[in-house]
């Protein structure tokens, strides 16, 4: 672990931090000068993906479905840095296919990382956030809070929770001067794809054209510029700013009618 020179840096928490959009999150704000924590389930990956980025970081490791692992993680944190600027709420998982032939305990699995992982992280850091003048969170949910998607059933519906809990948060701690936000991206090239690409035809129809970089932009932007007419939920890619203004704009049968064309979901049987 590497001390700050002084509680004047910024500092950002990302969970899920060892690999994938997760580590270009950390690298990105590192880049700038921020005190970075870099927190995964793997000890060992997230210590090595710190001293690649270097900057100055603070590493650690826990399960973000436990809230005993968030009050330690926080609290060393926070010793380290004295300030929470930015909780990256990043760390998810994601099963694919039909939603009858997957294990119910696999589903349950995604409820509890994606959905109470959230909840925990966002629980456990209000203290340290209303410590911290200005402060934000954001939250990675997805394109797949949109629409219900075919194969992706669970992941889409836990990441559709992400987006309402954002949506209540970000008014219940406007008194407390937090700004609460989430990232809705479509497909990144992540290793998570594996698992899409087994059990959903959507990112075969649509191509994946988002890389973590692309994501790891816009959380940036996020961070550090104003808030937008759109409010809290913000859309990343064209393909999925696309998608956004359909749905707006079409009736409820249109948009089920292309979801269900672009997931080919008759195959999905």
């Amino acid at each position: 672990m590497t001390q700050p020179d002084s509680a004047s840096r910024p500092a950002v928490l990302v969970t899920g931090a060892a690999a994938g959009i997760g580590r270009a999150i950390a690298a990105r704000f590192a880049r700038e000068g921020w005190t970075v924590g870099l927190y995964d389930i793997d000890a060992d990956a997230v210590a090595k993906t710190a001293g690649e980025i270097g900057g100055h970081t603070v590493t650690g490791a826990f399960d973000v479905t436990d809230p005993a692992g968030w009050d330690r993680a926080l609290q060393e944190f926070f010793a380290a840095t004295g300030r929470l600027d930015l909780l990256v709420n990043n760390a998810g998982i994601l099963v694919s296919g039909a939603f009858g032939e997957i294990a119910l305990e696999r589903q349950h699995r995604v409820v509890d990382v994606n959905i109470k992982g959230v909840l925990n992280g966002c629980h456990a850091a209000l203290p340290y956030l209303r410590r911290t003048p200005g402060s934000r969170v954001i939250n990675l949910a997805s394109a797949s809070a949109l629409y219900g998607q075919p194969g992706l059933a669970v992941y889409g519906a836990s990441k559709a929770a992400v987006r309402s809990l954002t949506e209540a948060l970000d008014l219940e701690w406007r008194h407390y001067g937090i700004t609460v936000s989430d990232l809705l991206p479509l497909f990144v090239a992540t290793d998570m794809m594996t698992e899409v690409n087994s059990g959903s035809k959507s990112a075969s129809t649509l191509g994946v054209r988002l890389t973590p970089e692309d994501v790891a932009e816009a959380v940036w932007h996020t961070a550090t510029g104003r808030r937008t007419l759109h409010g809290p939920h913000v859309l990343v890619g064209l393909q999925t700013k696309l998608t956004g203004l359909a749905q707006r704009l079409s009736p409820p049968f249109v948009t089920r009618a292309i979801v269900g064309w672009i997931s080919k979901a008759d195959s999905l049987q």
